[in-house]
């Protein structure tokens, strides 16, 4: 476990967003399921990409590195035949959600056993959608207790009627967008409740949109799935990363002023929403021609913020909220809990022990805003990679030193945080656990 400590700093200056995280996992699964070779450029590497290209190959699909005709990142020739068939009876989803119920529908194309693992939180969060839908069809399937990973799939889905609701993660929706095509048969994808992230739905669909699948929806509610139908290959850019973003916004507004470039100014990320956020807050974002987004320093109000459809930026606006004048509201954020950790937990924890007053509901966050600015202190990240970077964040605004442990959580979303950060200027160095503020 690596523990950083931050001396407070004001950051400045101009950094290149990550490329979308949610888009790469999109791409890199639209490309694998094509005949023929994609190739997939700005892909920023970090653990969850890498767990998705693991389970790419444990269904046959083939990809290699090469040189980026546009971006300075990583570009990927992926190779695939049309279909999936089982190549690694194991597979290692590490912790990322979004591979496992992306990939699990996937898997129940094969026909044959295909088991799947994780780490940290990843073992405990909730399957039971698709459980249910097993269920139903008397597909194979064995998880180790309480629905816990690993598990073993084995059998193939059927084309028809499919029933999921909305109220848990869109994840689950996307997996079956990705595999309900590939059937012989036709399907309907019922949603049975509320829908909340319909923003990722609709990463998806444009996804698959550029790779030759069609898909009609009525109004996100019922999905009508041609079966037989095949991906076609293609070489696109994935476009930055808007929840990524977000942290460096904040830190704008907290700091003196910071430019984030590599952005889609017209993106369909839900995390775009945070440019309107401290905005309403009184922030001051401006976007150029270009697409270039600058925050710059400005004093803020507390608002009421709904996370039904931008969860991930929720830990960094919990800091923007903390130190903003009066109060703030954090709404429909329950599925905050069932991330990488606790997150609403976590915020409420780690920001308290820097001298905020954040106060815990079962759904959301109450943030008294304390404009005077933070003391500092020693928190942890969770092992969760936005806590982590929230934190971070935090400590522009703390009279005294920051001690985050567990620092290295970033590897999951974001490798190059940590240099990012200290060419804005940020001022951290690894300590030994104990070091004193």
């Amino acid at each position: 476990m690596t523990t950083l400590k931050i001396t407070p700093a004001k950051l400045n200056g101009s950094v290149c967003v990550p490329s979308s995280k949610s888009m790469g996992h999109r791409e890199i699964i639209c490309a694998g399921l094509s005949a023929g070779t994609s190739i997939v450029d700005n892909i920023s590497m970090s653990d969850d990409m890498e767990a998705t290209l693991r389970c790419l190959t444990a269904l046959g699909i083939g990809f290699q590195k090469v040189p980026s005709e546009r971006s300075g990142r990583t570009a990927l020739a992926i190779n695939g035949s049309g279909n999936v068939r089982v190549s690694q009876s194991t597979v290692d989803c590490g912790e990322s959600g979004s591979t496992l119920r992306f990939m699990i529908p996937l898997g129940a194309l094969c026909g044959e056993p295909l088991t799947f693992t994780g780490h940290g939180k990843l073992v405990t969060r909730p399957l039971q959608a698709y459980y249910d839908i097993f269920d139903r069809q008397g597909l194979s399937y064995t998880t180790a207790s309480n629905g816990y990973l690993p598990l073993t799939v084995n059998g193939v889905l059927k084309s028809g009627d499919y029933e999921l609701p909305g109220n848990v993660s869109s994840q689950f929706i996307s997996g079956l967008l990705f595999a309900l095509p590939l059937l012989a048969g036709d399907s309907v994808l019922k949603i049975t409740s509320a829908l909340e992230s319909q923003s990722y739905v609709d990463l998806t669909l444009s996804c698959l949109a550029k790779y030759g699948i069609v898909i009609e929806h009525e109004n996100y509610y019922k999905y009508h799935i041609g079966g037989g139908q095949k991906y076609r290959c293609g070489r696109n850019m994935v476009e930055g990363d808007w929840s990524q973003a977000a942290f460096w916004l904040v830190a704008g507004t907290l700091g003196r002023q910071i430019t984030c470039t590599g952005l889609n100014r017209d993106s369909l990320q839900g995390d775009m929403v945070v440019t309107d956020i401290i905005n309403r807050m009184g922030g001051k974002i401006t976007c150029d021609a270009e697409g270039n987004h600058t925050a710059s320093s400005a004093s803020t109000n507390g608002v009421v913020i709904d996370a039904a459809d931008c969860p991930d930026i929720i830990p960094v606006l919990t800091v923007l909220a903390a130190v903003s004048e009066g109060t703030t509201e954090i709404i429909n954020a329950g599925r905050l809990r069932i991330k990488e950790c606790d997150r609403l937990a976590a915020m409420t924890s780690e920001l308290n022990k820097l001298g905020a007053a954040v106060t815990e509901l079962s759904d959301g966050l109450i943030i008294k805003g304390r404009p005077e600015g933070l003391q500092g202190g020693c928190v942890d990240s969770w092992n969760d990679h936005r806590i982590a970077m929230s934190l971070a964040v935090a400590s522009l605004v703390c009279k005294k030193a920051v001690i985050i442990s567990g620092s290295e959580c970033v590897q999951k979303s974001y490798p190059e945080f940590w240099q990012d950060f200290t060419a804005l200027g940020g001022m951290i160095k690894t300590v030994g656990t104990g070091e004193s503020i």
